[in-house]
């Protein structure tokens, strides 16, 4: 009976990753670079990508072999028009149409979804291109339309954080008064357009400007204290959340409300120079996937709960050829070869297990990635598993069973709701060593804590009428909990 519990608990895990992660989430994107002389050719590259949940990808320009690579794919492409094409788009519409069909109409079995006019053109070196970008929008805009395709596509362009004159507390986030009367055209022509308003938020850069080891764990989505908006008393708990939802309430207090984000770059770079703070494998590996676990679970940030907002990582594969710093060259999720950098949790084969045929088979299979249950480490504080309780139920995980009348709410102590809590968060991320951190107050174990074999449903004796897979891990993981509670008192 032991190892039929045992079997039954392993299925369960992996239906649980299976039914989270199998399938490509359209909000998850990457971006494609080009200034390298060794990226893979783009047939092997759309391959990748079919063996990736990534849904969409964006390129700075509009490579044509890699359009027509992505032909039949399914996967979104974000084409670009260059800063330097800006003036003839903006002052020449037969030059916007000719660009439309030569970019776009040559590949119809290319799913292209989004036209960016420039990057990052309000903080370019070049200004006179800051009134000629949405000229050359509406002439882009126009040629769409005249294609039958301006319902399917839409036209934007992509903004640094520097458009902010304020980010910080996020309500209080206004745009650069310079760009005042240019950012209300531009936003006027999103919402008359339903395109989308593109940003560059990099909490990687926010943590080289304070390079504190509280300002590291809000930035990689770990266990942190959280930070108050002075505004409006919303507690973040990381910095991703707090960037997106500054540029929420600029365009909120610009009267925009209508107008959606799409991030168009994020990431985090996985090596740089030696007086860089913040690059290193394990950071980038946190970061992104952290962050693509915090867009699969939907829950959106405090100012627009509930929704997953586009999101591009930075970036497909490291561009060897760009200049500045080592970080600049050091953002690639995958290498030359093909092979993963780092395992950010994008992979369909390592996202989907095989679930064993037979449950009566008497061998427990292993665990899909790293060890089977996260528990606290003898001896943290209560302050700390009280920091690490509240962290994960900020995440949009239901910490339901843990309040008063709930399955899993005695003992009522911070050692037991903190256990049930940090292992609930591993388990549904996907059981990544790093989803079990918790600035290092959390440890792994592959012997099951909670001896399960003796594990009884209320009322009954190794009866096993679930009322769902939910209602089980529930039950699973209070068993975790009131023994390790137990060990910790």
């Amino acid at each position: 009976m032991a190892s039929s519990v045992r079997i039954l608990i392993s299925l369960f895990s992996l239906l649980l990753q299976f039914s989270s992660f199998a399938s490509s989430q359209s909000f998850i994107g990457v971006n494609y670079g080009i200034v390298a002389n060794n990226l893979p050719a783009p047939e092997a590259t759309a391959k990748l990508l079919e063996a990736t949940s990534i849904g969409k990808v964006r390129m700075y320009g509009a490579d044509p072999a890699m359009i027509m690579a992505l032909a039949n794919t399914g996967i979104g492409i974000v084409i670009g028009a260059a800063n330097g094409d800006i003036p003839a788009l903006a002052s020449d519409p037969n030059f916007a149409t000719q660009w439309v069909n030569s970019n776009v109409l040559a590949y119809p079995d290319s799913n292209i979804i989004v036209i960016t006019v420039g990057n990052e053109v309000m903080t370019a070196v070049d200004q006179s291109l800051v009134s000629l970008c949405l000229p050359a929008m509406q002439n882009v805009q126009n040629a769409l339309n005249a294609a039958s395709l301006g319902g399917k596509i839409k036209v934007s362009t992509v903004h640094s954080m520097a458009v902010l004159g304020s980010s910080d507390p996020p309500s209080s986030a206004v745009f650069n008064s310079g760009f005042s009367d240019t950012m209300k055209s531009l936003l006027k022509f999103h919402s008359a357009n339903g395109s989308p308003f593109m940003i560059n938020p990099y909490p990687f850069f926010a943590y080289q400007s304070d390079p504190r080891p509280e300002t590291l764990a809000f930035c990689l989505f770990q266990p942190n204290s959280g930070r108050v908006d002075s505004g409006n008393g919303i507690k973040y708990m990381n910095m991703f959340d707090a960037q997106v939802d500054a540029v929420r309430s600029a365009l909120n207090a610009m009267g925009f409300k209508d107008v959606e984000i799409a991030v168009a770059e994020t990431g985090w770079a996985y090596k740089g120079d030696p007086n860089e703070a913040g690059p290193s494998i394990e950071n980038a590996k946190a970061y992104n996937g952290n962050l693509i676990n915090h867009l699969r679970s939907k829950v959106g940030t405090p100012l627009m709960p509930g929704k997953p907002i586009d999101t591009y990582i930075f970036a497909l594969y490291d561009e060897n050829l760009k200049p500045g710093p080592g970080s600049e060259r050091s953002f690639g999720l995958f290498k030359p070869d093909l092979s993963m950098t780092y395992d950010a949790g994008l992979s369909k084969n390592s996202q989907t297990p095989t679930i064993p045929t037979s449950p009566a088979t008497p061998a427990t299979p292993s665990p899909v990635q790293g060890a089977g249950w996260c528990v606290p480490k003898p001896g943290v504080s209560d302050a700390q598993l009280q920091s690490n309780l509240d962290y994960v139920c900020s995440q949009g995980l239901d910490c339901g069973p843990l309040q008063p009348g709930g399955a899993c709410f005695e003992p009522n102590t911070v050692a037991s709701h903190a256990t049930y809590a940090m292992n609930l968060l591993y388990q549904t991320a996907g059981r990544n060593p790093w989803n079990c951190d918790f600035l290092q107050t959390a440890t792994l174990t592959s012997n099951n804590p909670s001896k399960l074999q003796r594990l009884y449903l209320p009322g009954r004796s190794m009866n096993f009428r679930f009322v769902s897979l939910e209602r089980f891990f529930r039950l699973v993981n209070c068993g975790i909990q009131r023994v390790m509670a137990s060990k910790l008192s």
